[in-house]
């Protein structure tokens, strides 16, 4: 049987062995972790929307996503089961791939900030407005993001939105296709530049939680 603090320990032989369950106990673990410093918690009840909305949730979520993200960009896809001449075409798709998990990891930060800055039940309480994935938007409280600096938060939010999943924006978006260069070519955007935006939206947090 374990003990409450090894049940809060990474577990990949859980995770093999039922990956959905593992994967979606997030809530519950952060419920134990509270339990241990005091606060009369269960983990075995589910949880509502407000715990839900609990900050440190948000900001372990949106680091997950970045280390996803940074195991993505970092490695190579397996093409070698394709075609010679399309393999590039996949791995474009790959690099796409781990763009959007920035994008999404960069969201989910931001949105964990609001509702650190906000608190829970005023966030609770506009949560419309910030239901959406436009990522200048949401960082409109990041003090100094240059221009080069908004044009990455909007191609990020294009790849979030459908450049990481799908192959098209959609029927009647085809435009959009073409910002992706224009705005990249205009502003020569290095993956340097995405990685230190990304560190420094994320660091952020730090301020707003001191």
């Amino acid at each position: 049987m374990k003990t409450l603090e090894e049940q809060l320990l990474p577990d990949p032989d859980s995770f093999a062995s039922d990956p959905f369950g593992y994967s979606a106990m997030a809530w519950m673990k952060w419920a134990i972790l509270q339990n241990l410093h005091g606060f009369d918690i269960d983990p075995s009840v589910p949880p509502t929307s407000e715990e839900l909305k609990s900050p440190v949730l948000w900001l372990s979520q949106a680091h997950a996503l970045s280390q996803a993200a940074a195991l993505v960009l970092r490695g190579n896809p397996d093409l070698e089961t394709l075609p010679l001449l399309s393999r590039g075409i996949c791995d474009s798709q790959y690099r796409a791939v781990g763009l959007m998990l920035v994008g999404y990891s960069l969201e989910i930060c931001l949105k964990g900030m609001l509702i650190v800055k906000k608190g829970v039940t005023s966030y609770v309480a506009e949560e419309k407005a910030h239901k959406h994935h436009k990522l200048v938007r949401l960082a409109e409280f990041i003090p100094e993001l240059n221009a080069k600096e908004q044009a990455i938060l909007t191609l990020l939010t294009h790849f979030l939105e459908w450049a990481g999943r799908y192959p098209d924006p959609g029927s009647g978006r085809e435009g959009n296709a073409q910002i992706l260069f224009t705005l990249s070519e205009q502003y020569r955007i290095t993956a340097k530049d995405v990685f230190v935006l990304a560190a420094k939206v994320m660091g952020y947090a730090r301020v707003v939680v001191a």
